[in-house]
């Protein structure tokens, strides 16, 4: 039997296992030969000792995209094997989940009655810390793709005060998931919590929710327990909460947070030129250094198609290059059509329409056009010009999850109200292209669309059509990934200002070193 029919054999295996739904993968459930013929191929990854992910073969050394997309399934089946029932993600953890920020942390804190105080070493900077303690009741538990969690009441009554500091976007977006008082009032009244009822009480009226705050005092008082109600937020809402929904209110939340952020950083409005003629020839003139790719994403799954590439001596990525070259083809057609769309989407907003409602029209035929040459041509399928994904999506060594399907449709037409009632083109600009790669709308083209839509944000105020370098991308991912890891757009601000200084001060963008640049305080 040659090599190439023994790892093929070896893939069998591996795809059965992932067939069952098994992210994480306990050493005995492959044979020694199979782990070290498919650890030798680059297909599985050790995690922690006698656990491993699958990973592609010809993911580089260094790169973190496998991990962090196996992360949460990873965890799942580890913490399910270790401890069964009897652990839950700390009530911090907890809420973050059901506000939907799902973000891979850098330490994920687990609470059990087994736990030893000590953290475990998982890959690229990644632990779990075993907290020894009590759970919580049956009733106040929840799952989340396969995780024990605590229930969104159990987790607001038993966050670290400090969190409210700390998260405040989330615990908003979070606390907003309650309708009524009665989904928090009894573990108060039965473990008479004051201080705590206070504090939450507090934290409703903040956020404008009158009704229910005075519920959990008058409720408190009438079982004879002495309530002093305390707002623990630092500041007020930077907005008016209207829905349940926790995507919309995160997405409000971020954008009003965020936007003293951009005005601070970015150069004056120089207002649309007279001579709209020759401001259009400068953005076609820009055309060929702004068609690059946006990072593509991978869907890291053992096919029946790869096992019998294997099996016959056929698998090698370089000799796909003529299909390499067929799509790269295709896309950069589609690039080309793309970009002619917008530049009419451009004349539009020229000749007065809104950016955010042109903007919100249009947006659906950039996108056909990115895609409509590789269908045509057989590449892709017709439902790939669908539009928004009904499927979860990653970024490449990015620890951020985009929403899910549901959180999309909720998103962007709050994105797009947001750009439509926005005044600033800075700011539409900057938080737009953020905010929709953060959604990630898309299965393919999110990075090529933020960038069509932020574009179109410039052009509405007299800025210039702004390149990203490819020699800046990973300056660029990273100031994104800040951004929707940490809540801080600053160095996206200020990434995009000196480009756009440099754009309006009519310097090649080529030319622009991010490590030559020098911030203002």
């Amino acid at each position: 039997m040659s090599s190439n029919e023994k790892l093929a054999q070896s893939l069998e295996r591996l795809k059965k296992l992932q067939d069952e739904g098994k992210v994480g993968l306990r050493a005995d459930e492959l044979s020694r030969v199979h782990r070290e013929r498919l650890i030798r191929a680059g297909f599985i990854k050790e995690v922690v000792k006698g656990w491993y992910i699958i990973s592609p073969q010809d993911e580089q050394p260094g790169d973190s995209t496998s991990w962090y997309i196996s992360f949460w399934g990873f965890v799942a089946r580890y913490l399910k094997d270790r401890y069964g029932q009897h652990y839950c993600l700390s009530a911090e953890q907890s809420l973050l989940l059901h506000s939907k920020n799902t973000s891979v942390p850098g330490q994920l804190l687990v609470r059990s009655p087994f736990g030893n105080n000590r953290p475990t070493q998982l890959m690229f900077k990644t632990s779990l810390f075993m907290l020894k303690g009590s759970l919580p009741s049956d009733d106040e538990v929840d799952e989340w793709n396969g995780l024990r969690i605590f229930s969104l009441a159990a987790s607001i009554t038993d966050i670290n005060p400090s969190f409210y500091l700390k998260r405040p976007t989330d615990i908003r977006a979070a606390l907003m998931m309650i309708s009524d008082s009665s989904e928090i009032l009894e573990p108060l009244l039965i473990g008479g919590h004051t201080v705590l009822a206070g504090r939450l009480a507090g934290a409703f009226r903040n956020m404008g929710q009158d009704k229910i705050a005075d519920e959990i005092v008058i409720a408190m008082r009438m079982a004879d327990y002495d309530v002093r109600e305390k707002d623990p937020f630092q500041a007020p809402p930077p907005v008016t909460f209207r829905e349940r929904s926790p995507y919309v209110n995160r997405l409000r939340l971020m954008w009003h947070q965020m936007r003293p952020v951009v005005l601070k950083h970015f150069p004056d409005i120089p207002g649309i030129p007279q001579d709209r003629e020759a401001f259009l020839k400068q953005i076609e003139a820009l055309y060929t250094t702004d068609a690059y790719h946006s990072l593509s994403i991978e869907k890291y799954t053992v096919t029946p198609e790869l096992i019998e590439r294997v099996r016959s001596g056929k698998w090698d990525h370089q000799n796909n290059a003529n299909d390499q070259r067929a799509r790269d083809a295709m896309a950069a057609r589609g690039y080309w059509q793309a970009f002619n769309k917008v530049k009419a989407s451009i004349i539009h907003v020229l000749d007065g329409g809104n950016p955010g409602e042109v903007a919100n029209q249009d947006h659906g035929g950039w996108y056909r056009e990115l895609f409509a040459p590789g269908v045509q041509a057989g590449l892709l399928k017709p439902s790939d010009l669908a539009g928004y994904r009904n499927h979860q999506v990653y970024i490449g060594q990015s620890k951020h999850t985009p929403v899910d399907k549901v959180g999309v449709r909720d998103s962007m037409p709050v994105l797009f109200e947001l750009i439509q009632e926005e005044e600033h083109p800075a700011v539409r600009a900057v938080l737009g292209h953020f905010l929709l790669v953060y959604i990630h709308p898309y299965m393919d083209g999110n990075g090529r669309m933020g960038r069509f839509l932020m574009n179109l944000m410039l052009i509405s105020g007299g800025y210039p059509w702004t390149v990203i370098p490819v020699e800046q991308r990973w300056e660029y991912m990273e100031a994104l990934e800040s951004a929707s890891t940490l809540n801080d757009i600053e160095p996206f601000c200020q990434f995009m200002s000196w480009l756009v200084e440099s754009g309006l001060k009519g310097n090649p963008v080529a030319q622009i070193t991010w490590a030559n640049l020098s911030f203002p305080d």
